[in-house]
């Protein structure tokens, strides 16, 4: 698939966002200015300035000599940054990669995305079109090398669209500044009566090199596409990613849910040709307002299963507010893992419990949360709050067995908590027990068992456990830190018996 670029430009960025927020300087004269070695200069002109003498860089006091009526406004620094990068999120539903370029235009790697409105043409004119009717002067290009995209963008008369294999007769009629050089490098080519690029694109690369350096040589390969430019979008790519337009905006749930299939089936074809599963999955609309929905989900095995996949979705899809429409839909797999075909086979086997309770723990987690749901194994660790762990998937397996042969509560308190008892000496269990302000009378009672700490972990005190019932027929597990001769020990209550 051959590379294709858009390079859009933005000719008056921060003054039309201006024009955006105040609707009354949209025909006015106006500019932004900054304080510089003792004087205000002008950092941005808004188009009537311009078309009336103001230029960038001027001081403000010349600018009024020309145009007494010139509004002034505070510049912002960083403001230009923090609008392309708006910008470019917008893009993001043409395309998955999008990237700034300073001070005034962004970057789009297109390639694989112009057939979704019907081809290049249909593409380009619906991006400029609905970035200028956000009040945006602009300049689009698309080509096969960014250089190129950038040089018509901002200097081409022609045609936005550089035909595939054209970039060099593109670049012929355009000024040497087309190939991003430095202001030095392009005064030196004008004075020497080198007006077009085509005047001296020919020359031999040793004198081009030797006479104005090889930057020169290195933005004339970037352009015509003999060296590889890369383009770092500002966010990253999703390998595993599905787009759909639409033609008119949708505002239904059927209409959501047509096209969610659809991106599923065309998503999972995919993850089963390269025998891999997902266990992430986004599904965004972005609607005409500019606001985009989101809705996620998780599987606790990598599945490729259409309908398993939909139902956890369909779960979600009450959460996006169509409001005035959405314009386009993407589906991302962020996380994928191997699947093989017959792994797969038994997702959809009447005997695989295994896949069975892998789907349904898939649809609770999506009514009660992810979070909810926990699955543990025993760890070698002799302290009970730390001898299990949870586990990271459901294939997960326990590499020891869990103790089987001593009581063990059925609800373990994360943290043990204090109580106070009267006990007899030595190792007898207590006579009865305070919890939370309640006395507990002990009328059964089996231990000690003793279990110490880790000696690499930390050094301590063991404890000595009693499995204690209380005159309620309540059953308790609790412990004795350390040995009498120590001192007054401490008793705690560390889990509940059924």
């Amino acid at each position: 698939m051959p590379r294709r670029y858009v390079s859009i430009w933005f000719r008056h960025l921060t003054t039309d966002w201006m024009s955006r927020r105040k609707p009354d300087l949209k025909d006015k004269a106006f500019v932004l200015a900054a304080p510089e070695r003792g004087r205000m200069v002008v950092k941005a002109v808004s188009i009537t300035a311009q078309s009336k003498g103001v230029e960038l860089g001027m001081v403000v006091a010349d600018c009024r000599a020309i145009l007494p009526s010139l509004e002034v406004f505070d510049y912002e620094n960083g403001l230009e940054e923090r609008l392309l990068n708006a910008l470019a999120e917008w893009c993001l539903r043409y395309t998955p990669v999008v990237a700034i370029d300073m001070p005034d235009g962004l970057t789009l790697d297109v390639s694989g995305c112009p057939h979704l409105w019907g081809g290049e043409k249909p593409y380009l004119k619906d991006l400029i079109e609905k970035l200028r009717a956000f009040g945006y002067d602009i300049r689009a290009a698309m080509a096969d090398t960014i250089g190129t995209a950038w040089a018509v963008s901002r200097y081409g008369q022609v045609t936005p669209l550089v035909p595939t294999g054209k970039n060099l007769e593109a670049l012929m009629p355009l000024p040497p500044a087309a190939l991003r050089i430095e202001n030095e490098t392009t005064e030196k080519l004008i004075k020497l009566g080198l007006y077009q690029i085509q005047s001296f694109i020919k020359m031999p690369r040793s004198t081009l090199s030797r006479r104005f350096g090889k930057k020169l040589l290195l933005r004339i390969d970037q352009a015509t596409g003999y060296a590889q430019e890369w383009v770092l979008g500002i966010k990253p790519l999703v390998p595993y990613q599905e787009r759909l337009p639409c033609l008119e905006p949708i505002r239904t749930r059927k209409g959501i849910e047509i096209a969610l299939n659809k991106l599923l089936e065309t998503l999972c074809v995919r993850l089963a040709k390269e025998d891999k599963g997902l266990r992430t999955a986004v599904f965004r609309g972005y609607r005409v307002d500019n606001n985009i929905q989101e809705i996620k989900i998780g599987t606790n095995r990598p599945s490729r299963n259409t309908i398993h996949l939909f139902k956890l979705f369909e779960i979600e899809i009450p959460k996006i507010a169509p409001a005035l429409g959405i314009e386009l839909f993407i589906l991302e797999a962020p996380i994928v893992e191997d699947l093989t075909p017959e792994q797969e086979k038994l997702w959809a086997s009447k005997i695989n419990h295994d896949g069975e309770i892998a789907e349904f723990l898939d649809r609770v987690s999506m009514k009660v949360g992810s979070k909810v749901i926990h699955r543990y194994l025993p760890a070698e660790r002799h302290w009970p709050e730390n001898s299990i762990k949870e586990a990271k998937s459901l294939d997960e397996e326990a590499q020891i067995e869990y103790t089987e042969d001593l009581p063990r509560p059925v609800y373990l308190l994360p943290i043990p908590e204090p109580i106070e008892v009267m006990v007899q000496l030595p190792d007898y269990p207590p006579l009865h027990f305070i919890y939370q302000n309640k006395r507990h009378k002990v009328i059964k009672a089996d231990g000690p068992e003793r279990i110490a700490q880790e000696w690499w972990e930390k050094e301590g005190y063991f404890r000595d456990y009693y499995c204690t019932e209380d005159d309620s027929g309540k059953r308790y597990w609790l412990f004795r830190l350390g040995p009498y001769s120590a001192g007054d020990p401490k008793w705690f209550i560390h889990g509940f018996f059924a």
